[in-house]
């Protein structure tokens, strides 16, 4: 075997995750993290506003406070334990990477400086239930600033911090190495086969356990907040090999992407007082969240844009609406966090957001300083993916059986800690503490455990896909598949589904599925052949498409970022519960449901949950 490694823990892919596991796992074992990116380019280093974590530097808070929103802003179906251990940990973790050396803004006082999300709250203390509707007296929870951030380059800091951590502890990298096939053999992982991106050679990697922490699969949609490498790719593979993938229907459309290009306009900008606004002028977000506004949970404010746009009200006519951070709009709303008794300027806004403020002088020609920001709704992040359990193992069935030797952390698992909508900053949280339990579980595995056999020439299966798609002639561009398929996700899976729609993106995506499997690539080289890369991961995005789909169709009720609208209803009788999508064959799927982990407690003698079910208003 030509290209073959040996490592007692291989980590797929270099973003937050993937990369404070491998800090982890190497202070044990011998450690690799296999990325089809330089890993500074991977994704978390878009994400722009925080890190939730309940410091109370700035304001009374607890870990308990950011459970409960966690768990209601999943719209209850988040396991509840997993929730308190993100919550409990990301404290810690927060001061774990200070001490890494990464730059927090500060108060004046020298503390970690935090600022507002949507969704994060804490009781109200002036709370009085007789009192007036409307009036903050009246309000039982109130924003609370949670958010610890640099600027509005938060990811980037973390991703330059742990990869830094990383080469100091003698972590292997193995740059630009794609992933096409786990080794799974008697139903253990054993290993990886990944494709040399510089020279088309294959190798294998051998380990005694593997961690994927590949990412998210947003460019299954049209508009994407997501980097072009978001394919998907290690929840695919995984579904490929039979096992099952979670709570899929549920994917985020996060409310302030640019008009038409969904890069992303940070939550920070609401969090830091910015409002949306439609045609007439309106803070239309009183209507649909009079409590929180412009900070309730993404998924309410990106429904409640496309209502507005559906009603007549976009800007001109148009499918957007406006976000509005200019200093005198804050000042007026007295929105700021400053605020009361102080007014914000154009150079405060400029100090707290200056990379939005770039992106949108770039992309829009607009300068936010002096005018206000078009925005639209845009595919963001998956919260269902490989379910894994709160040490980062994968899990094959309903009952909770791991896969030995197979983790994974980040966008690409579900534990569940994001249920049915993420809050805005808990996915950085969620890959600094699941990607650190996940590093010192997968390294306990492998300190226990010899290396298992391989079996003969593993990286068979994925030559002889490669030699395929290399011997078909060129029949259409798989560009072509691609459009198509993120247009029939977008317009028929999107924020708002029906059985009509669901069933037309389920019917496409098969048919799609099919011509992918004739085509053939034009460039028939080793070197360099983004043309094979782009192709193997077309094939995954359909993979996972197919599960979204799959998933949507099933789940008859309207939950979190999953809005059907013929059934416009919550229903926990039914449906208070996690999916798992199965793949049998070409496009032929099963789902199957879990219970949904809670926590219960003694209360007056009697055992009662301690996050009951509630009608989730904001």
């Amino acid at each position: 075997m030509n290209h073959y490694h040996r490592f007692d823990c291989i980590i797929v892919g270099a973003g937050g995750s993937g990369l404070m596991a491998a800090l982890e796992s190497s202070r044990r074992v011998g450690t690799a993290v296999v990325s089809k990116l330089y890993p500074p380019r991977s994704h978390t280093g878009a994400a722009q506003g925080g890190i939730a974590a309940a410091l109370a530097n700035l304001e009374e808070d607890s870990w308990e406070n950011h459970a409960y929103d966690t768990i209601k802003g999943g719209d209850f179906l988040v396991d509840q334990t997993a929730a308190e251990i993100l919550c409990r940990e990301a404290v810690e973790g927060i001061y774990e990477l200070e001490h890494m050396g990464l730059p927090f803004d500060r108060t004046a006082a020298g503390r970690i400086s935090q600022r507002r999300f949507g969704g994060h709250t804490r009781p109200n203390p002036k709370y009085d239930p007789n009192a007036a509707p409307g009036t903050d007296a009246a309000k039982p929870r109130i924003p609370v600033m949670r958010s610890c951030h640099s600027a509005d380059r938060t990811g980037h800091m973390i991703l330059q911090t742990l990869y830094q951590q990383c080469i100091k502890q003698g972590v292997t990298f193995f740059d630009e190495f794609h992933m096409v096939d786990l080794i799974l053999e008697d139903g253990e992982c054993r290993g990886i086969v990944a494709i040399e991106i510089a020279t088309g050679q294959l190798h294998v990697f051998h380990a005694k356990s593997v961690l994927l922490a590949t990412g998210g699969f947003g460019r299954i949609f049209k508009v994407s907040s997501n980097a072009y490498a978001l394919t998907g790719d290690g929840p695919a593979i995984a579904y490929r090999h039979g096992l099952p993938l979670e709570d899929m229907e549920f994917y985020q459309f996060h409310p302030t992407g640019i008009y038409k290009l969904g890069i992303l306009l940070s939550e920070a900008c609401r969090g830091d007082g910015g409002i949306m606004f439609n045609k007439d002028g309106e803070r239309f977000m009183e209507r649909y969240a009079p409590n929180l506004k412009d900070l309730a949970s993404r998924d309410v404010c990106s429904r409640s844009i496309y209502q507005e746009v559906r009603a007549g009200r976009g800007i001109n006519g148009k499918d957007y609406v406006y976000l509005d951070i200019r200093a005198e709009t804050m000042n007026k709303y007295k929105s700021s966090p400053l605020h009361p008794g102080q007014d914000v300027d154009s150079a405060w806004v400029e100090k707290r957001l200056p990379d939005i403020i770039e992106f949108a002088r770039t992309y829009l020609g607009v300068d936010p300083i002096r005018e206000p920001m078009p925005i639209q709704p845009t595919a963001h992040y998956a919260m269902g993916g490989l379910p894994t359990d709160v040490e980062g193992r994968v899990l094959r069935d309903v009952s909770g059986t791991p896969v030995p030797g197979l983790y994974s952390a980040g966008e690409s698992a579900c534990v569940s800690v994001h249920g049915a909508n993420r809050l805005g900053t808990n996915s950085l949280v969620d890959l600094v503490v699941y990607g650190r339990r996940a590093g010192r579980a997968m390294a306990d595995y492998a300190a226990a455990r010899s290396f298992a056999p391989l079996p003969s020439h593993p990286e068979t299966k994925a030559r002889e896909q490669i030699d395929a798609l290399l011997s078909r002639p060129r029949t259409e561009p798989w560009a072509k598949i691609r459009d198509e398929m993120q247009v029939t996700m977008m317009e028929n899976c999107g924020v708002f589904r029906t059985e009509e729609t669901l069933t037309k993106a389920r019917d496409e995506i098969a048919a799609l599925k099919a011509r992918y499997r004739q085509l053939g690539i034009q460039d028939k080289g080793s070197v360099f052949n983004t043309n094979l890369l782009e192709v193997l991961e077309l094939g995954n995005l359909l993979e996972t498409a197919e599960a979204t789909v799959a998933a949507a169709l099933a789940r008859r009720e309207s939950r979190g970022a999953h809005s059907r609208e013929d059934f416009p209803d919550r229903n926990d009788h039914d449906f208070f519960k996690h999916s798992l999508v199965y793949s049998h064959n070409e496009n032929q799927t099963s789902v199957v449901y879990k219970d949904v982990d809670v926590i219960y407690v003694e209360k007056h003698g009697e055992r009662v949950p301690k996050y009951p079910l509630e009608v989730r208003k904001y």
